[in-house]
């Protein structure tokens, strides 16, 4: 009985510490580069259900194209095809700046993306601390041009532009009847 004894008593005193991935890094940083990384990960290994649970519930993704200002439900049915096929899109940082608020809850950063179909890609975005970690309140996607091909991508943008079929107006709503 005794060696029992001793055994939960060493047992209480060397409790056996959670795997290091459920833990959150000490460094607000390296917090945020985790959570980062891991929402890249998601996407490049198909889960959705994980590569989503890193936005807020008013969380938007703004991609390449002007028109794409999505909402998170608007963004997961747009990329639900691609998740279903089983590859999504790999980003992997290469470089990033990350800044917090003086209260250490928001967090905005910049990075430098290594993308096979977009090439050199960025990102920059803020994320919000809350009871469960950090999560993602905004992610806007941009391809840099440089200066020297700007004249060049612009005209090519006004070509485009113009020649694209103009998206007809929602039907007008009839007046309300008068009681």
């Amino acid at each position: 009985m005794a060696s029992v004894s001793w055994l939960l008593l060493a047992l209480g005193a060397n409790p056996v510490a959670a795997p290091a991935a459920a833990q959150a890094p000490a460094d607000p940083k390296v917090a945020v580069a985790t959570v980062l990384d891991d929402w890249h990960r998601a996407a490049a290994v198909a889960n959705e259900p994980r590569y989503f649970s890193f936005f807020t519930p008013d969380a938007v993704f703004m991609g390449t194209d002007g028109e794409e200002r999505w909402t998170v439900d608007q963004f997961r049915a747009w990329s639900k095809p691609f998740f279903t096929k089983g590859k999504a899109w790999s980003f992997k940082s290469v470089s990033r700046n990350v800044f917090f608020s003086k209260d250490g809850q928001v967090a905005w950063f910049d990075e430098a993306l290594d993308t096979p179909n977009l090439g050199p890609a960025r990102g920059s975005g803020v994320l919000v601390k809350d009871a469960s970690g950090w999560k993602i309140a905004q992610y806007n996607l941009s391809v840099p041009i440089p200066n020297d091909l700007m004249g060049e991508v612009t005209n090519r943008i006004a070509t485009y532009s113009k020649a694209k079929p103009a998206t007809p107006p929602a039907p007008a709503q009839p007046p309300a009847k008068k009681p």
